[in-house]
């Protein structure tokens, strides 16, 4: 029954996978007679608790960070670290550098102590 309350959108063949994984053995049918009788119907229909779920409690941003190359008026080669936020599309720029090492990205990235701020 901690399962069906934890994951209520699991159904009694996930339960039962689940509970074997765990070296618990019963039979998928046994599963389905137990959620009956305790008045839980298929998975699709229970309602999920109130209040948001585990997942979207707090969303962990996905970023992802790459440099673009770039050749100044003046031919200088430089090199624009940047960052983007996946699920708000949002580019940032963290600094330029014509020399990047990975000491120079690490500082970058730092919040507040990047260079040129």
């Amino acid at each position: 029954m901690r399962l069906v309350r934890e994951n209520p959108g699991w159904g009694y063949r996930r339960i039962h996978g689940e509970l074997t994984t765990l070296g618990i053995k019963v039979s998928p049918s046994t599963v389905c007679e137990i959620l009956k009788q305790a008045g839980l119907g298929p998975a699709p229909e229970r309602r999920s608790p109130p209040g948001p779920t585990s997942c979207a409690r707090k969303p962990t941003p996905l970023l992802a960070c790459d440099f673009i190359e770039t050749v100044t008026s003046s031919g200088q080669r430089q090199y624009i670290l940047t960052i983007i936020e996946h699920a708000t599309r949002r580019i940032r720029v963290l600094g330029t550098t014509a020399h990047p090492t990975g000491d120079w990205a690490t500082q970058a990235i730092k919040p507040g102590d990047g260079p040129g701020r």
